[in-house]
């Protein structure tokens, strides 16, 4: 670790291996970002994401860049949930998720829960780039504080394109270094979790998906495109949990 904080990227391929499977060329971590292939299911790889440190703390600009190719299937998921903490540094951290999907690709990016501790600052983007024909299922869950603590600074972007056309660019700022209005009714309502569930589709074009309301803090709206966005506030992270997986079920 350097004065300005760690620096650190983590990189996967995926390739279809001609034999029905999907291939992991690239299997790269670096200092706190570790990387382990677990049991395959079927055709699909299964990667998950180890904290092998503390991390994010402040000054940190930590990567991860995942790239599945034509015919593979992808799934990657997180040991544990990242908490955002403040450090020695006093710049701000980032955290910075990449994927790409090409045509005829699929990937599943589910990692466990991001947690804004007290004193914390962190700013965390996410850019998905897909093929016309790729398959994407991404969830992103933000705690605000842990028990009994107020929480950090966060501010995160998700973007989703699709051929080069961008069905989804949003971005949430929370905690004391937020603008204005973050807890009010407008945004999260004094809730403490936030989360959202993106799902791409070929099918969705020609059978896009009808908007609901997921009982009284969730609800499924169709994008742009061949996708659905499924937006969740809640008490705390379990209760997201359970309504963003009842959204998955009911997509399918």
């Amino acid at each position: 670790m350097s004065v300005s904080g760690v620096r650190a990227t983590a990189r996967i391929v995926a390739r279809n291996d001609g034999r029905g499977g999907t291939a992991l060329p690239v299997l790269e971590g670096e200092g706190p970002l570790a990387l382990r292939r677990t049991r395959a299911a079927g055709t699909e790889a299964r990667v998950m994401l180890v904290g092998a440190m503390s991390a994010p703390l402040g000054g940190d600009r930590l990567a991860v860049e995942a790239r599945v190719g034509e015919g593979a299937r992808l799934d990657v998921r997180s040991a544990a949930a990242t908490i955002a903490l403040p450090g020695q540094v006093k710049d701000a951290a980032r955290y910075d998720v990449r994927l790409d999907v090409a045509d005829g690709g699929e990937l599943r990016w589910l990692p466990e829960q991001l947690i804004s501790a007290g004193g914390s600052e962190l700013c965390v983007t996410t850019v998905a780039e897909l093929g016309r024909e790729a398959r994407l299922v991404l969830r992103e869950e933000q705690v605000l504080g842990r028990v009994g603590e107020d929480p950090g600074t966060l501010s995160s972007r998700l973007t989703v394109r699709v051929a080069g056309r961008t069905v989804l660019d949003q971005e949430l700022a929370c905690g004391p270094g937020a603008p204005g209005g973050w807890d009010g009714p407008a945004v999260l309502a004094r809730h403490r979790a936030v989360g959202q569930l993106v799902i791409v589709r070929p099918e969705f074009r020609d059978e896009p998906v009808a908007p609901r309301m997921l009982g009284e803090s969730a609800v499924i709206a169709p994008l742009a495109g061949p996708a659905v966005l499924v937006s969740a506030v809640a008490s705390d992270g379990l209760r997201l949990r359970r309504l963003l997986d009842e959204a998955l079920t009911l997509l399918g």
